[in-house]
């Protein structure tokens, strides 16, 4: 069975390695059959309001779709975090906004005029604080401490992202470290919310997409307004090259969906519910098609054991793979992509009702596919399927268990 299913799994992701690993050197520019693919592939993600919302709606959306699964997500913090209690998130909603305004003060040239800036910044608060405002007094979702029924989704969230996105139209240009750090903020200012148990999965996700699409909308009224004055010429990156090696790092997410289930012994059959994953994942691409990486990853399913019996304890497991990254570009910004990985698999020790399952290392083995989109040179988004062969929890069973993750990665591409 094992030998059967390492077949498929490799199988599956060597037929999404391009045939030809030909690099081509021929850029946009100069390759008019290759403009033309392109323009026809890209001509929706070209629109101006494809640019404006192509991170915060699908945040939302995933944010909405993930609200029957926030006790999943809950239970990777209450399994790894139980009594986590920090108020830095309280002040780091605010350091993107804080850096602009420092940036400002001292005269460093940014994108916008000290008018047309505060005119952009006072549209986005607005726009921010009515959205989340009017969903919190009208949803009623309790906080998971149960300290109010504010909730949804996450205003700490929608701030922070709102910051970044500010301090990054403004100061991006000039590195994309500026961005990178603007971000990274922003994700753990959310990760600290869920953290200290104040808000679901649900409500970051909605908060994060919420602060996003209000600065570009407040950006967007403010360019309406002052039109060419008040705004610095900045410089053009240019069209992004399909024969740019994809090499990334981002954030990892996605919902379990088991396809099997294993005996625990003669008297106990095993299985699991949909769960969630968690992680970090990134890969160094050597060209436009092949490169080495890995993934690091915790996750939480609920557990039913003989069929009906369903557990108070979670099924947990850490993973780190390693092992290829493969890609080809459709166009110069959609790529498809696929990964061959191996690594280690831990299982902490599981408390059944009437027994105990020792913790547990084994060998486990993925693949998946991914459609990305890069945003800019700096910044991408995917989705990605992935499949997963996973060592038994229990040392008498020699049974795999087969598991798919389907999600969404939030990158830094370089």
């Amino acid at each position: 069975m094992v030998a059967k299913s390492l077949f498929l799994l490799v199988g599956l992701s060597l037929s999404l390695i391009p045939s030809g690993l030909k690099a081509q050197t021929d850029t946009l520019a100069v390759k008019p059959s290759a403009v033309s693919h392109d323009a026809f592939i890209d001509r929706l993600t070209d629109f101006p309001a494809f640019r404006m919302t192509y991170v915060s709606v699908p945040l939302i959306a995933s944010g909405l779709l993930v609200k029957g699964e926030d006790d999943h997500f809950r239970n990777l913090r209450n399994d790894y975090l139980p009594v986590f209690r920090r108020h830095a998130d309280d002040y780091m909603q605010y350091l993107p906004a804080a850096v602009l305004l420092g940036m400002k003060v001292v005269g460093v040239k940014g994108r916008s005029s000290w008018g047309r800036m505060l005119t952009s910044d006072a549209f986005s608060v607005a726009l921010m604080a009515g959205a989340v405002n009017t969903l919190k007094q009208t949803t009623h979702v309790t906080r998971p401490d149960g300290s109010d029924n504010h909730s949804f989704p996450s205003g700490h969230t929608a701030t922070a992202f709102m910051t970044a996105t500010m301090l990054t139209k403004e100061y991006g240009h000039r590195s994309p470290w500026v961005g990178i750090g603007a971000y990274s903020v922003a994700t753990a200012t959310g990760l600290m919310r869920m953290a200290n148990n104040k808000h679901w999965l649900s409500d970051v996700l909605t908060g994060a997409g919420i602060g996003i699409l209000s600065t570009e909308a407040g950006y967007y009224l403010a360019d309406l307004i002052f039109r060419g004055r008040g705004i610095n010429e900045l410089p053009d990156e240019g069209l992004i090259d399909r024969t740019d090696a994809p090499s990334f790092f981002g954030l990892y997410m996605g919902l379990n969906i088991p396809l099997s289930s294993y005996d625990i012994d003669e008297e106990h059959e095993f299985r699991t519910s949909s769960g969630s994953s968690a992680g970090l994942e990134g890969a160094w691409f050597f060209n436009p098609y092949v490169g080495i990486g890995g993934r690091f990853t915790v996750s939480s399913t609920s557990i039913i054991v003989n069929g009906s019996l369903a557990e108070d304890n979670t099924f947990d497991a850490l993973s780190l793979f390693g092992g290829s990254y493969f890609s080809y570009p459709l166009s110069h910004r959609w790529l498809i992509g696929s990964k061959l990985l191996t690594g280690l698999v831990h299982y902490p020790r599981l408390e059944l009702t009437d027994q105990t399952v020792p913790a547990r290392c084994g060998i486990g083995f993925g693949t998946g596919a991914s459609l990305t989109f890069r945003a800019s040179h700096h910044y991408g988004v995917k989705l990605f399927m992935d499949y997963n062969l996973l060592p038994s929890h229990s040392k008498s069973s020699g049974e795999y268990m087969n598991q798919l993750v389907g999600g969404a990665s939030f990158q830094i591409t370089f």
